[in-house]
Order: C-alpha cells, then structure tokens, then sequence
C-alpha cells in the first residue's frame, strides 16, 4: 500500500517549468507505475499529471475508434491532447510542465501537488486556497460522495 498516491505536498517550479516531483510520490510513480507521463489540464485551473499506464487504461479503449463516434469522448480526447503533452521523469526527479499549462493554471514559483490516487494534480497555491473556500463540503456532499464511493444509496 505504500505506492499509493495519496496526500499533498509543497512544492516549486524551477525558471524552465520543472516540478521537482515530492519523493514519496516519485517513489510511488517509479515503483507502480515508471517514469513516462501524460501532463496536461482538463480545466484551466489546474495541471493533471497521469502515469502513463493510468492514462492509457482511461483512454485506452478509444484505439478502436468506436467511441469517437461520441461527440462528448471526442471533445476530451482534442482538450485533453490540444494542451497535453507526453512526458518523462528525469534523473532529478523531475517532470516539465510546458510553458502554455503553467500559464493556463497561473502556476508560477510554488505549488501545492495532490495526490489523487492513481495521478497528480498541480495548484498554484493560491488559487487551491480559493477553490476550496469557494465550495467547503457538507453534509449533502458528503451522503453523495458516500454513495458514489460504496455503490450504495442512504437513508
């Protein structure tokens, strides 16, 4: 259980756009998953870092092509791959995040980096602060994250 990606971290961007990725997640990411990434932004406020292997399995079904057939799956297939790029982690530990992602999700000096499991996102500090006090969950929120999580309806 200990290569799970879980928990978030502060981190910093060098002058070229480098995450210097934390250890523990960048020995989770070797360990289950290797050293290539996908890296791109699903919306404009933050950075999706999948594992090569994790982006290939959510999208992997596509190489048939039937599913392109859906105007929906198209569209984040040409969003997802408009503003991606494929990546590898160096010799330091890090990943690059191009010049337009940084700029997209106002990444600058410092980032917060969460894991999501079986992927990173990337915050610029300040507007992770703000999302999170824009929207704190309740109880509502959490009965449905519950059933969505267990399978099962409430009470």
């Amino acid at each position: 259980m200990g290569n799970l990606l879980i928990g978030s971290y502060r981190a910093k961007l060098d002058k070229s756009g480098r995450l210097k990725v934390p250890e523990k997640f960048r020995t989770a990411l070797e360990e289950r998953y290797g050293l290539e990434f996908f890296v791109t932004s699903l919306e404009n406020s933050t950075i999706k870092i999948f594992p090569l292997p994790v982006w290939l399995a959510m999208t992997g079904s596509t190489e048939t092509g039937h599913l392109y057939l859906d105007p929906d799956v198209e569209d984040y297939m040409r969003r997802a791959n408009t503003f991606g790029v494929q990546s590898e982690l160096d010799a330091k530990g890090r990943v690059l995040i191009g010049p337009d992602l940084r700029a997209m999700a106002g990444l600058d000096a410092e980032v917060v980096v969460i894991g999501l499991n079986n992927h990173l996102e990337v915050w610029d500090t300040r507007r992770l602060d703000e999302k999170l006090q824009k929207k704190p969950l309740n109880r509502d929120d959490f009965k449905k994250i519950a059933e969505i999580m267990t399978g099962r309806k409430g009470p």
